[in-house]
């Protein structure tokens, strides 16, 4: 969305607010596709600034990403060089692991107001270089919204980037699977990923000691039965990156059922001050859409629609475009609603 002045109009834009006059009565609602009569009568009753959607369609597929998508592409290319390699000793490449790290934390650092942006991430399969990047960027984005200084995101990039490097070092499947989908000796060697990795990197002078303990103790719960070692008192880097990966596991499938994003948060929640630090669940569900862009979804009223633009502070309440009504006939001209301002229409459920 994006205010634009009348006398700059084409015609063809559509409305994403109403136009309401200085006597203060609707004079053109939401969603009207505005023509060059409407300017014209704009223009009259001196009305000088509307606000429009950007429908362009290269926009309507597009993601607000939290880092750009060449720096992702180019730190998950690091990460498959790097690993690849690795072997459980000293390793002066694994260094260069640091320099993805503030790859990303930079590129963070330059989003503009950053307290109240919306991202988008997506269901996706369960590639482990893609994950490691996805959960840093979500790591380092919430660790910045916790106000945390520098060095300490700079510890938390490092430690989830590499957070599931013990991956590496074990053959069991774990794509797509809860625990009661493993045989015990399988759920017992997925489980020493932690334990792996931490060896992995444990002489790695360059790596700080919390960076190390993220790998270690990221599957660690609050109640005390996460693993390797059931604790209740975990670092705040390693709670940081749980509730991340533990997002990301859900989405991708990694020793979890794929699930959809609005499934992963609700499930996320669902385990807060259980599994998750409460706190950081709470920071983390305010900058993720619920509904990413591209998500297909039908309306209370029956519509079929696609998310097209997120909304500033509603994560769940996006800007949608309407595909087709309750009877499955296609609209003769493009609807879009903003469910932030029309309450009375809701996403009922994902198509």
């Amino acid at each position: 969305m994006e205010k634009v002045k009348v006398s700059n109009l084409i015609g063809g834009e559509y409305l994403s607010k109403p136009v309401i006059s200085r006597g203060f009565q609707t004079v053109l609602f939401e969603g009207t596709k505005i023509s060059s009569e409407d300017i014209e009568f704009l223009k009259e009753i001196g009305i000088d600034e509307v606000e429009v959607f950007d429908t362009n369609a290269e926009d309507e597929t597009k993601e607000r990403e939290i880092i750009k998508r060449e720096i992702h592409n180019d730190c998950k290319d690091k990460m498959k060089a790097v690993l690849k390699n690795h072997l459980c000793m000293a390793n002066s490449s694994l260094k260069d692991i640091s320099e993805a790290a503030v790859s990303i934390i930079d590129d963070i650092f330059e989003i503009d107001e950053i307290a109240v942006k919306v991202f988008d991430i997506k269901k996706r399969s369960g590639d482990l270089y893609d994950h490691c990047v996805t959960v840093s960027s979500l790591s380092v984005l919430t660790a910045m919204k916790m106000n945390l200084n520098r060095e300490s995101v700079y510890d938390i990039g490092v430690g989830s980037l590499l957070h599931d490097i013990g991956l590496k070092y074990i053959s069991v499947d774990y794509s797509n699977k809860v625990d009661m989908d493993f045989t015990p000796d399988d759920l017992f060697e997925f489980r020493k990923h932690t334990v792996y990795g931490f060896a992995s990197v444990e002489n790695e002078s360059w790596m700080s000691t919390t960076a190390k303990k993220i790998i270690l103790f990221h599957h660690e719960k609050v109640n005390g039965t996460g693993y390797p070692f059931r604790q209740r008192n975990i670092p705040l880097a390693a709670e940081i990156v749980a509730v991340c990966d533990g997002f990301d596991d859900r989405i991708c499938g990694i020793g979890h059922k794929h699930m959809t994003v609005a499934e992963a948060i609700e499930d996320i929640q669902r385990y807060r001050d259980i599994y998750f630090d409460g706190k950081i669940v709470d920071v983390f569900a305010s900058f993720i859409a619920v509904y990413p862009v591209g998500t297909k979804v039908r309306t209370n009223r029956g519509d079929e629609a696609v998310v097209v633009e997120q909304n500033e502070y509603f994560t769940d309440k996006p800007v949608i475009k309407l595909v087709k009504d309750l009877n499955g006939r296609s609209y003769d001209r493009e609807k879009y609603i903003n469910l932030s301002e029309d309450r009375a229409v809701t996403i009922e459920s994902i198509s």
